[in-house]
C-alpha cells in the first residue's frame, strides 16, 4: 500500500450540533500537483474505486497517522467514518465525521485548536492500479491514472502543503457545553459541580449545594434550559 499526502480544507466546529457534530471536509488528493515522492494523480484516477465502494458499502477506513508506527489494534481502529467522496475539478473531495470516542475527540480538539490547528493534514493510503512512468527527467516520477483507495488518514506532516484549513464553521445555534460550564463557574459553582450539572442536571448535586451562595435563581434557570444546553 502506498501513501499520498494532502490537506484539509474545512472543519465544522460543532461538538453539540447533533448529526453535524465533529464533521469536516477537504481534499484527500489534488489533481496535477506533484507530491514529495514525485507522483502526480490524474483526473479520473478515483472514478472506479469510488463507484466500487459506494456499490459494495465497504468504504475506505478513516485512521490517524496511517495507523501509527506500532500498527497496533488500537492504532488501526478507525477514528470516524467518511460520509462522502467524489471527484471534482480540483481533486478527491471528502467529507467525514469523527467518532465520539477518546481518540476521535482528541483529533477533533487538535484540529480545532487556536490560534492554529495542531493537525490539518490529510493523507490517502492506496494501491496503484494503472500509471505511466516518466519519459523525461523533468516529468513526474509517475502519473497515477487509476488507484484503489484503502484508507484516508488525518496526519501531522502532509507532503502537500498547498491545501490547508481555511475556515471553521459552527452549526450550533445555542451556547456550547464549554460556554455553559464557564457561565456556571462564574455564577459560583465549582468546576466539579458545573460538570455534574451539565452531565446529569441538578439531580447530580444536593439541592442545598445548588442554592448556597445566592445562586438559587440560576439553579432554576438552568433546570429549565438544561436539555437545551445538552442539545
Amino acid at each position: 500500500m502506498e501513501r499520498l499526502d494532502c490537506g484539509l480544507v474545512e472543519l465544522k466546529a460543532a461538538p453539540d450540533a447533533g448529526a453535524d457534530s465533529m464533521t469536516f471536509s477537504g481534499y484527500g488528493a489534488v489533481f496535477g500537483n506533484m507530491d514529495a515522492y514525485g507522483d502526480v494523480i490524474a483526473n479520473g484516477a478515483f472514478t472506479k474505486t469510488i463507484a466500487d465502494f459506494k456499490t459494495s458499502g465497504v468504504w475506505p477506513a478513516m485512521l490517524s497517522q496511517h495507523g501509527g508506527w506500532d500498527m497496533s489494534a488500537e492504532s488501526l481502529t478507525p477514528i470516524g467514518v467518511w460520509t462522502e467522496m467524489r471527484e471534482d475539478e480540483h481533486g478527491l473531495y471528502v467529507e467525514g465525521r469523527l467518532a465520539d470516542t477518546p481518540r476521535g475527540r482528541e483529533m477533533y480538539a487538535l484540529m480545532n485548536m487556536q490560534p492554529r490547528p495542531a493537525i490539518n493534514g490529510m493523507s490517502i493510503g492506496f494501491r496503484a492500479i494503472e500509471w505511466a512512468n516518466r519519459s523525461k527527467p523533468d516529468e513526474p516520477r509517475r502519473t497515477l491514472k487509476r488507484v484503489e483507495l484503502v484508507e484516508l488518514s488525518l496526519v501531522t506532516f502532509p507532503a502537500n502543503g498547498k491545501a490547508r484549513v481555511t475556515g471553521i464553521k459552527s452549526d450550533a445555534d445555542g451556547p456550547s457545553i464549554r460556554d455553559a460550564e464557564k457561565a456556571l463557574r462564574d455564577a459560583g459553582f465549582s468546576r466539579v459541580q458545573a460538570k455534574a450539572i451539565l452531565a446529569d442536571g441538578f439531580r447530580a448535586m444536593p439541592l442545598r449545594d445548588a442554592e448556597e451562595g445566592g445562586v438559587g435563581e440560576l439553579a432554576a434557570l438552568v433546570r429549565r434550559n438544561i436539555m437545551t444546553l445538552r442539545g
